[in-house]
């Protein structure tokens, strides 16, 4: 355990060390990652979205592959396709993009519902179906998603099946005074992200996800999570609560969390570092045509539930 917080606090270092000023963004990415989850980041243009998913790659040591959505994409332009050669006389598959370890799916409101689900097994099951033969992904399979607000121009709002494949929604938001000044004085941010080196490798990372599933969580734990999830469904400050589902993944990020500090076992302060990014996405205010605005009623609840 002591070997993985050393190695695991070198990782968020490096990454915060091109995504400045956003530790605690990256500390919670890396949850996510660790939960076997993925990530959605919604903010504005220029913020570092795809920074962060590049660093995470280069220190994690992941092949990467940024798709760019556009409203023209296909489905077949992500998971591939099979091309007839006539010289053998049969169809020979041709990968998508997809087949990757770190997708980073650029802009992913940009394109159609229906190109959108073409990664909906593919993040579910960690393999996609073409053709009526299934193929497994490479592990460990992580998605980064981006997207822009949803009153931008040209924007599909992803469905509610579509966004419940993310573990986590996050915002990086704009940085303090000190580390934007760090940044304009700091050079190319390019030129800092290419001397990024692997920190993991590959069996480290997946060792890694498989210690997450060895953190435990007391009865006390368990019961304020269950406080939490309750407020949100019987709050009238809420179109719906969350579901059973979404209490498991957060308690799965919360464990990954723990692991990210050093620990063998759940504090509620786990449970409070990961709720909003794990609940941010699934749950609605009262009366809202969207979800804008939830984090200030996820701070409510945080501030409502007693932790004893």
């Amino acid at each position: 355990m002591a070997l993985s917080k050393t190695k695991l606090d070198a990782v968020v270092a490096s990454i915060s060390s091109v995504v400045i000023g956003k530790e605690s963004e990256v500390r919670v990415a890396l949850a996510c990652l660790l939960a076997r989850g993925h990530l959605l980041i919604e903010d504005l243009p220029g913020m570092g979205k795809t920074t962060l998913a590049n660093a995470m790659a280069r220190v994690l040591g992941l092949d990467f592959v940024r798709i760019q959505f556009t409203s023209d994409l296909l489905p077949a332009d992500i998971v591939g396709v099979s091309v007839y050669e006539k010289a053998k006389g049969k169809f020979r598959f041709h990968p998508g993009p997809v087949f990757c370890q770190l997708l980073l799916a650029d802009e992913i409101n940009r394109t159609t519902p229906k190109t959108q689900s073409a990664l909906l097994e593919a993040m579910a099951e960690g393999q996609v179906t073409v053709e009526g033969q299934t193929r497994d992904l490479p592990q460990p399979f992580f998605v980064v998603a981006t997207q822009n607000p949803v009153h931008y121009s040209g924007t599909f709002p992803l469905p509610e099946s579509q966004l419940d494949r993310f573990l986590m929604r996050l915002s990086l938001g704009y940085p303090d005074l000190a580390s934007e000044k760090s940044i304009l004085t700091g050079g190319d941010p390019r030129t800092r992200l290419a001397g990024l080196k692997p920190i993991l490798t590959i069996d480290e990372l997946l060792a890694l996800q498989d210690e997450v599933d060895d953190v435990s969580a007391a009865e006390p734990v368990i019961d304020y999570l269950q406080r939490l999830i309750q407020f949100t469904r019987s709050s009238d400050i809420f179109e719906y609560g969350l579901s059973p589902r979404a209490g498991l993944a957060i308690l799965q990020s919360a464990k990954a969390f723990s692991l990210l500090d050093g620990r063998s076992f759940v504090i509620p302060e786990d449970i409070q570092a990961v709720f909003p990014g794990v609940a941010d996405h699934r749950l609605q205010g009262a009366g809202r045509g969207d979800d804008s605005g939830s984090r200030v009623l996820i701070d409510k609840v945080l501030d409502a539930v007693d932790v004893i």
